[in-house]
């Protein structure tokens, strides 16, 4: 008998319904299915109980990945995401692909599993100093400086050292992982996921030798909001994996740390430099004008 397996679909995908299908049959020729599991989208939702599952299949794009990892936090059930959406840059396979291997996935075979570094951030309210929510991003933590749209100011601390503070648009702290996502759009650097490691990477800061640095894994790092915009029903706020907000007002401090690690199940054959390549472009030359003296 192969895997039990608990399968979550992100069903406003357009090949949503004909991907469950197709997958489901693979699974049960091969093992179970254990349950099917509505991903709601995007946006975070309720726990899921992955009880009696040795794997999750997702369906879906990078981010129904990254809340099916949220919502299956403390499971420790590795989780493979095959791509219905757009890019699918985090998804370990392509539903073209995916039958290919299927008799090792399902069945009985290794899985190729890559364990991903995730960040666990605490929000203290300025008011009272108590920790008012504590939440776990895959890609990335951002402090965005929201509407009314004026630069904000924020102190930082790395493993108790006083840093410097920078006024901007905000700040980006993310992972491995995440560096191709937000951090790499506001300048940071790519970090190989093996490397375990955090980056922190200001956005549109107003000084010219602020730049994005990568600290180790067990650091501490916290932000002190010196000033923020205010706005009835935005202004600034942390956002988690672009899908979770806490709004955040003056004196309020974020305290990040690392947090577990998530397995995600990738392809035997799969390269991350390839990856890379192939959906980022990267390092991809510039289009070149045909020169007229090459013609035939």
């Amino acid at each position: 008998m192969g895997r039990a397996v608990l399968i979550i679909v992100n069903r406003r995908k357009p090949d949503a319904d004909s991907a469950l299908a197709q997958v489901r049959t693979l699974v049960e020729a091969r093992g179970s299915v254990v349950g099917v599991v509505d991903a709601d989208g995007d946006l975070p939702a309720e726990p899921i109980d992955a009880a009696g599952a040795d794997l999750a299949v997702v369906l879906g794009g990078d981010g129904t990945l990254l809340s099916a990892a949220r919502r299956l936090e403390g499971t420790d059930v590795p989780i493979l995401g095959v791509n219905i959406g757009r890019v699918g840059f985090m998804t370990g396979y392509e539903i073209e692909t995916i039958a290919d291997r299927c008799d090792d996935v399902f069945g009985n075979g290794p899985l190729n599993i890559r364990p991903v570094r995730s960040i666990v951030g605490d929000v203290i309210d300025g008011a009272t100093g108590k920790t008012r929510r504590t939440e776990r991003a895959i890609n990335e933590f951002v402090v965005t400086a929201g509407p009314p749209y004026r630069m904000i100011t924020l102190g930082l601390t790395i493993d108790g050292v006083p840093g410097p503070s920078v006024a901007g648009d905000g700040l980006i702290f993310s992972t491995p992982t995440g560096s191709t996502a937000y951090n790499v759009s506001a300048g940071g650097p790519i970090v190989a996921p093996g490397v375990d490691a955090f980056v922190l990477t200001p956005i549109a800061a107003h000084s010219l030798s602020f730049r994005p640095i990568v600290i180790p894994a067990d650091a501490r790092v916290e932000l002190t909001v010196s000033s923020v915009n205010a706005h009835e029903t935005a202004g600034t706020t942390l956002v988690i994996d672009g899908q979770v907000h806490e709004r955040l007002t003056e004196g309020d401090r974020v305290a990040f740390r690392g947090g577990p690690m998530t397995r995600f199940v990738y392809a035997d054959d799969s390269s991350y430099w390839a990856t890379l390549q192939e959906k980022m472009g990267w390092a991809a030359p510039p289009t070149q004008r045909a020169n007229p003296r090459n013609k035939p």
